[in-house]
């Protein structure tokens, strides 16, 4: 009987882990009786020959991972050329791997693709699928990728949380900056913050939006002078109109650099332009890594997706993706499908004009009704600043 092997590539979520729980229940109730194996630190223990047994993993253990976040078997942005991925391929004849089972993002999927086609080029006989896994929700084709229900959901709840802050201190503007690179999805996400009309947040801005500067300062200073105390959310990834980030990082600008500290930069514009007090705030991580605001709908879909993987590699199905199909809102309903693989290899899927609003800064309902099922119910919370 051949083995089995599975990666984590690139960011981790706070469902990650429970994609790979299912891999491991479809396994033993499909009677697999090969090696489980996993890379350790994903791409570097595939180059590596580092692999890790979890054919033995207990049944705690793995109701354990379900709701564990980060991802217990490591991952890594390790580069990967022609030279590592034949030396990969070496890897997989000399552990009698049948079986690659990768989970990540658009990145992640293109170096499973090329792993599938260097395989292949070898005849050398291993199916390789797809998981998908990212918080920017930017992986093509699928309705929505696990991961990013738990951090819209955690970006929802924090914007909530700090508006009631502010609103009951009303003297300054506060900017969070949202994760999601090139799309706006986590950034649309926090306006299911909302409880009526003219709560926080006041201001959106989107990659998919070029940034002007002058209007930025305009409906900051309108926002000041209507809420006194509101929040503007601006993702990483917003940009100018010839495309330059408004702020650039340090590090290179490939696809595991950081990105520049938006948030403090528009703050420190607002107060030096405006004289406004302003605060700039960053999540980062704790965003896409809270255990506490992983989205039920989430975790239940990340097993479903790890499942569906497993399955389809024991049918001998190669050179795919599992993707998400959504069935209905109400009741929110859901089944998986398989995607070619050189259908999401490297290509995002920004968030649709549909979603935004015409003034650019808000979303639409229609993107409320997309994603209200995907987080589940918020807290509420209660004021009495306004009471007559």
């Amino acid at each position: 009987m051949k083995n089995l092997l599975i990666s984590h590539g690139g960011a981790p979520t706070a469902v990650i882990n429970a994609s790979l729980a299912g891999v491991i229940i479809e396994l033993r109730k499909e009677g697999f009786d090969g090696k489980i194996f996993a890379a350790r630190f994903g791409s570097k223990g595939l180059y590596n020959e580092d692999f890790i047994d979890l054919t033995n993993v207990t049944d705690k253990e793995l109701d354990l991972l379900k709701k564990t976040s980060g991802t217990a078997i490591g991952s890594s942005r390790f580069p990967l050329g022609d030279k590592e991925y034949e030396k990969i391929v070496d890897n997989l004849v000399k552990n009698n791997i049948g079986y690659l089972l990768f989970t990540g993002g658009n990145g992640s999927m293109d170096g499973l693709g090329k792993i599938y086609k260097h395989a292949k080029a070898r005849n050398v006989d291993v199916a390789c699928v797809g998981i998908p896994k990212t918080i920017d929700n930017d992986i093509a084709v699928t309705d929505h990728a696990p991961g990013f229900p738990s951090a819209a959901r955690y970006m929802a709840a924090t914007i909530r949380d700090c508006w009631q802050d502010v609103r009951g201190l009303p003297i300054h503007c506060v900017i969070i900056e949202a994760m999601g690179r090139n799309a706006g999805w986590l950034t649309a996400s926090s306006a299911l913050a909302r409880e009526e009309t003219n709560d926080a947040p006041q201001l959106l801005y989107f990659p998919e939006v070029a940034f002007d500067e002058e209007e930025f300062l305009k409906d900051v200073k309108r926002c000041y002078d209507t809420y006194g105390g509101f929040i503007v959310v601006a993702s990483e990834g917003i940009h100018d109109k010839n495309g330059t980030p408004i702020c650039t990082s340090k590090e290179s600008t490939s696809r595991s650099s950081y990105f520049g500290e938006v948030a403090v930069y528009l703050s420190e514009l607002v107060t030096n332009k405006l004289g406004i007090k302003c605060r700039g705030e960053k999540p980062g991580i704790i965003a896409r890594s809270c255990s506490y605001e992983q989205s039920p709908i989430d975790r239940k879909e990340a097993i479903m997706v790890g499942k569906a993987a497993a399955k389809a590699v024991l049918k001998e199905k190669n050179g795919v993706m599992v993707g998400i199909k959504r069935i209905s809102n109400k009741p929110y309903r859901s089944k998986t499908f398989l995607v070619p693989i050189e259908e999401v290899m490297l290509t995002e899927a920004k968030m649709p004009l549909k979603y935004i609003a015409k003034n650019n800064h808000d979303i639409t309902p229609e993107f409320v009704d997309w994603l209200k099922p995907l987080i589940g119910e918020l807290p509420k919370g209660i004021t009495f600043v306004n009471k007559k």
